[in-house]
């Protein structure tokens, strides 16, 4: 699966996301029709995946997890036993803290 950084086709719901949240960086990204929104605040990481058109896959969902985990996230600051997956049919949302 390859991702590509959409964040400069998405400046609204990004400004909007840092204006309202406490996120300090807020990125989107496309894999064909499965988007996701990836955004790190001071406390945890989040990851929001989701596909207009289908459920997303369970292979999907992984590649995406190890993606941002390889590249990403400072694993040495969180536990990947405490990341919590809330799954819907098409929309998965992560929430990664991050410990101190």
């Amino acid at each position: 699966m390859k991702l590509i950084n959409t964040t400069n086709s998405h400046l609204q719901l990004v400004q909007n996301q840092l204006e309202n949240t406490d996120a300090f960086l807020v990125e989107t990204y496309s894999a064909g029709n499965t988007d996701v929104i990836f955004t790190q605040a001071p406390l945890h990481y989040e990851l929001l995946i989701t596909n207009k058109y289908r459920a997303v896959l369970p292979r999907e969902i992984e590649a995406i997890r190890d993606f941002f985990l390889k590249r990403k996230i400072d694993t040495s600051t969180i536990n990947p036993e405490k990341i919590q997956t809330i799954h819907t049919e098409r929309l998965i949302e992560m929430s990664i803290p991050i410990e101190p």
